[in-house]
């Protein structure tokens, strides 16, 4: 009974781990958003810097499709997945997607994100690509969609939609919040309440990074440039490895 329990155990952390870890064979990365990603030189770049870093390798290649303002079905996803469209050689390997910020407020805006993102992952895993569900962070106060506890509203709607589209969760909203909690003064947000600032985009660079890898970012020199201090590089990298920690207890909890 004893080896039975064990054999059982490690079939559990097999499967676990298939779905809360990318394989270290991504070389190109597309990332679907709209200006949540452009923002600040655009996240995939500081995405690939980090990446090509810890793997010392520069032929991994990121790639941006973005609509200011837009939902995720206004993307053509079917142009998107012709690679050549991309100026690329080769299909992509990581399809990464993420909603309006608004969508996650009403019933029926939730469950379009989610019919959306499954409609989109299931052509993307058909093509052997692999896909991920970028989840966005809360609005502050200053904004004018602004509502109290909304990264629960989030949380749900993206962990609701990363299972029913067979996708990951990178938890960029709840490395903003984390991040909050712990130093109350940071600006991850851009004046504006809603925009990710330079640090909020480093942030959520850091936890693509830690999804992507299964590794904890910290300890990566890349700094944008010397625009990113060396304190706030230690404690976003430290936060991003906080929020995949808890990403992956939610996975584990309902696996």
């Amino acid at each position: 009974m004893t080896n039975l329990r064990t054999l059982f155990k490690f079939i559990f952390i097999l499967i676990f781990f298939s779905n809360v870890v990318i394989s270290d064979d991504i070389k190109r990365i597309l990332f679907v958003g709209n200006s949540y990603f452009y923002y600040n030189d655009s996240l995939h770049n500081h995405t690939e810097s980090l990446l090509i870093e810890y793997y010392e390798d520069e032929e991994i290649v990121t790639k941006s499709a973005t609509i200011g303002g837009s939902k995720l079905r206004n993307h053509n996803i079917d142009h998107l997945l012709d690679y050549k469209n991309l100026q690329l050689d080769e299909q992509i390997d990581l399809l990464i997607m993420q909603g309006g910020s608004y969508e996650v407020i009403s019933q029926k805006s939730r469950e379009k994100f989610a019919e959306t993102a499954s409609e989109y992952s299931a052509k993307a895993q058909s093509l052997g690509i692999k896909t991920a569900l970028y989840m966005t962070h809360a609005y502050l106060d200053n904004y004018r969609r602004y509502e109290p506890n909304l990264i629960e509203k989030i949380k749900k709607t993206y962990y609701e939609a990363g299972k029913k589209s067979d996708s990951l969760v990178i938890p960029v909203g709840l490395a903003y919040e984390i991040a909050y909690q712990k130093n109350p003064e940071i600006k991850l947000h851009h004046p504006d309440g809603t925009h990710p600032g330079l640090l909020g985009t480093y942030l959520a660079a850091c936890t693509v990074f830690a999804v992507m890898t299964n590794k904890s970012p910290e300890g990566l020199l890349y700094n944008y440039l010397d625009r990113i201090s060396d304190e706030d590089r230690v404690f976003l990298q430290r936060i991003a490895w906080e929020a995949y920690l808890e990403n992956s207890k939610y996975f584990k909890k309902r696996m």
